[in-house]
């Protein structure tokens, strides 16, 4: 760790906010501390990929198992219902137990999963691995962006707003390379097995998580801040030292506590492994109720159920939104799906990244979700093209919709809670905002077919209002999460 350079003169922590002033004051850069966020964006990657994997296999499982509606329902839910009970438990498990030992486990999820879906020899081995998966995909986001938020400065460039935006992209680039290793893999299964090809694309999910798991001793530290809100100042001393360059030691105050408290009462091994903790503080999340959190609470769970809603209305029924609009196969539907998220999704993601950098969370947002509100409407007023005029103003909203989806809600969504909370419960509150995602997807998915064979392409009247209802609770509720570093605030 030679080319980290290190500070001469060793500076004294005593609280969090000392930690969270080092990080943020510092001009030190490195390789460590950027390696930490890139690895846990590879678990958003991840996170993505599975998730869109079986969208486009869903039929060939169903055509496979010989699937009724019931079941077909069932494999297409698991991952959902087992990612909502993995926002909660990894969100509560991750301030509880630290951010390093709960993401090595969660790339264990994934692997297992994988694998295990991919070889799958019955419906329910599948329903059981799905389950798996969405526990990896729902333990993953809070203790990836609890990461992002801890491994970064607050302000100028790559910034903490900046590096949590910047899931959007990777989320988009995951599910680009999805579709592409589909393609892939269509070329490549000879004619008489392509019915594998559901089962090849979930299998390689497990290659991008067994590389991560492979570097992890060399670059992976625990959190300093969480170390630190431990009461573990040692700790947070010595990973600053091994990430930032930071020479730093506990304060006498803080040496003389940790000195006269057992091995029992700290519950911190004597080993200097910077890896190893174990909490010694409660987590409750109750705590998310209490003043000043309830209100940056509500806001957090309504913007994350009302961007799942829309999110799941566009994207799960692209395909069929897309062969109505332009009368062509499975084939030319994923092409446009590619081409639609790479003109419009991808670039605007970045952006995202650029206005994360300099604006204000809650304008973007509250731009984002105007756009998308007149995206609807006209996809509503237009209806289903019957000229080549219409088509392609159909094809423009849909990527009015995509681009203002990149840089206004999909990447502030993951900003507004990360920021909202300090470290003791940043990952329970980004998980518990993240399980109102999986509850608006179940809503959507049981809700919007209906809508959709009873109004065909007028059902976007009916999903233009969610995109009003954030709007409003953001104009109410004033707090902007991007204004101050809340660690060194609350």
């Amino acid at each position: 760790m030679s080319d980290i350079p290190i500070h001469t003169t060793s500076i004294p922590i005593a609280k969090t906010g000392d930690v969270a002033h080092l990080i943020n004051s510092r001009g030190v850069r490195n390789n460590y501390s950027k390696m930490i966020v890139l690895l846990a964006l590879g678990g958003v990657f991840l996170d993505a990929y599975d998730l869109t994997t079986l969208s486009y296999g869903l039929q060939d499982v169903a055509k496979e198992f010989h699937l009724g509606s019931v079941l077909t329902g069932i494999v297409a839910s698991a991952i959902v219902v087992g990612t909502f009970v993995g926002n909660l438990l990894g969100g509560w498990l991750t301030d509880k137990f630290g951010r390093y030992s709960i993401f090595m486990a969660d790339m264990a999820f994934f692997v297992v999963s994988a694998i295990a879906a991919g070889l799958a020899p019955d419906v329910w081995v599948l329903i059981a691995a799905r389950f798996l998966m969405g526990l990896g995909v729902g333990v993953d986001l809070p203790v990836a962006m609890s990461y992002l938020a801890e491994f970064s400065k607050f302000s100028g460039k790559g910034n903490k707003a900046s590096r949590l935006a910047a899931w959007n992209p990777m989320w988009y680039l995951a599910a680009t390379t999805c579709f592409l290793v589909i393609f892939c893999f269509y070329f490549l299964l000879p004619a008489q097995h392509i019915d594998w090809l559901w089962r090849a694309s979930l299998i390689f999910g497990a290659v991008p998580a067994l590389i991560i798991i492979s570097v992890r001793s060399r670059f992976m530290n625990e959190s300093p801040l969480w170390a630190a809100n431990q009461g573990d100042f040692n700790k947070a001393a010595d990973i600053l030292t091994h990430s930032y360059g930071i020479k730093a030691h506990a304060a006498p105050q803080q040496e003389e506590a940790i000195s006269g408290r057992t091995f029992e009462e700290t519950g911190y091994s004597t080993e200097t492994n910077t890896h190893s903790a174990i909490s010694t503080k409660k987590v409750e999340i109750r705590q998310l109720f209490q003043p000043p959190y309830r209100q940056r609470t509500i806001v957090a769970a309504v913007m994350s159920f009302c961007i799942s809603f829309e999110y799941t209305a566009i994207n799960f029924f692209l395909p069929s939104i897309l062969t109505e609009f332009l009368h062509v196969g499975v084939f030319g539907t994923i092409t446009a799906s590619l081409v639609l998220t790479a003109l419009f999704g991808i670039p605007a993601a970045f952006l995202g990244m650029r206005l994360a950098w300099k604006c204000r969370t809650r304008s973007i947002a509250i731009v984002g979700f105007g756009l998308q509100f007149i995206s609807f409407i006209g996809l509503a007023i237009v209806g289903q093209p019957h000229s080549e005029t219409g088509t392609i103003i159909a094809l423009i909203l849909l990527g009015l919709w995509l681009f203002a989806e990149g840089f206004g809600p999909g990447a502030q969504m993951m900003v507004y809670p990360a920021l909202s909370y300090p470290t003791g419960i940043r990952a329970t509150g980004v998980g518990f905002a993240r399980a109102f995602t999986c509850v608006a997807a179940g809503v959507a998915l049981f809700i919007l077919p209906m809508v959709q064979a009873a109004m065909g392409t007028n059902m976007f009247w009916v999903v233009s209002p969610v995109t009003i209802i954030p709007i409003i609770f953001l104009l109410v509720v004033k707090f902007e999460p991007t204004e101050n570093d809340v660690d060194m605030t609350d």
